[in-house]
């Protein structure tokens, strides 16, 4: 039995401080929807995908607060530039201005908890 996923990465959590307030932080930056669960050990708010994929939902727990944590590249509704302006208007912090690379561009954040984060854009 083949127990490989097609991804390095299958799942992931945010360790956030106030579940409510980084849910809406997360829902305005990248424009799409997280669905909260309260059916596990602690609540949950999950990012919804189409179909089959990486998944990730942010918890109560502690971030690293100072952008040393790992950090997690997540796609956006409309341009780099609108998501860029999303982020400030929603309490982030812009760490580096959009940076070009073969597959695509991306810049990087840091959410109100201080998480590292990137917002990535492939290329058409």
């Amino acid at each position: 039995m083949n127990t490989k996923s097609e991804h390095a990465l299958v799942w992931a959590e945010l360790p956030v401080r106030d579940l409510d307030k980084a849910t809406a932080f997360y829902a305005e930056t990248t424009g799409g929807t997280l669905t909260r669960q309260e059916d596990g050990p602690n609540p949950i708010a999950v990012f919804q995908t189409p179909g089959q994929g990486v998944a990730l939902h942010l918890y109560p727990g502690e971030p690293a607060g100072d952008g040393r944590g790992p950090t997690l590249h997540l796609s956006s509704v409309g341009t780099l530039e609108e998501t860029l302006e999303r982020v400030k208007q929603a309490g982030g912090e812009v760490i580096s201005p959009i940076i070009d690379i073969p597959p695509g561009r991306f810049f990087y954040t840091k959410d109100p908890d201080g998480n590292s984060v990137g917002f990535f854009e492939t290329r058409s």
